[in-house]
């Protein structure tokens, strides 16, 4: 049995070395590269998405009518963008890559979100009690939204064999919350051919 066991050792110590090599390999990659590894919605197409819509919004005609009415540039905020696909899509990457174009272009001013005032409105409540009079931030004196920017991304799934065709619509509508006007409506497209696919969804 000693023996048996001295024979089998070296052999059971190899095959624990060659599973214990084939683990997970990571390898770093830049943020700005592109690897399509599913061919579902990524960090690539929430990008190149929201900075070709906002680049379209903020080059339209609505701008400049606000703008030379009421000399300031106009207060937008951005509402519900709704996953009608297929698939999970993290809509909130997607709202805050909007967020950050529109912000960073300097051609609008930007409302905070409805879930971040309700926090800030908390803080301002604990300030009525425990901040100085001097810091203290007065309520009532929020800066309201001109126009808010909703939308929805759906899909369409084409699927043959191991092949398939992915095609995103992603449909953005600015809206005036004076008077309810569409003062902008935005579309993109993106499709994606796959092969060897495994998955429909």
């Amino acid at each position: 049995m000693k023996a048996l066991i001295t024979k089998l050792l070296p052999v059971l110590l190899v095959s624990g070395l060659v599973v214990g090599c084939g683990g997970t390999k990571v390898e770093r990659i830049g943020v700005d590269e592109v690897r399509d590894l599913s061919g579902k919605w990524n960090d690539t197409d929430s990008q190149l998405v929201s900075k070709e819509m906002i680049g379209d919004v903020l080059n339209r005609p609505w701008l400049t009518r606000f703008e030379t009415k009421n000399g300031k540039p106009p207060a937008v905020i951005v509402g519900t963008i709704r996953n009608k696909s297929h698939e999970h899509i993290n809509v909130t990457t997607f709202v805050s890559d909007m967020e950050r174009e529109l912000i960073n272009s300097g051609l609008v001013e930007f409302v905070a979100s409805k879930k971040e005032r309700g926090e800030i409105r908390e803080e301002r409540k604990d300030m009525d009690t425990h901040a100085s009079e001097d810091t203290r931030k007065a309520m009532g004196e929020e800066k309201g939204a001109d126009f808010m920017l909703k939308g929805t991304i759906s899909t369409i799934i084409d699927a043959e064999g191991k092949r398939q065709v992915r095609y995103y619509q992603i449909d953005l509508t600015l809206i005036s919350l004076a008077d309810n006007r569409k003062v902008w409506v935005g579309q993109k497209k993106i499709k994606k051919f796959l092969k060897n696919a495994n998955v429909r969804g």
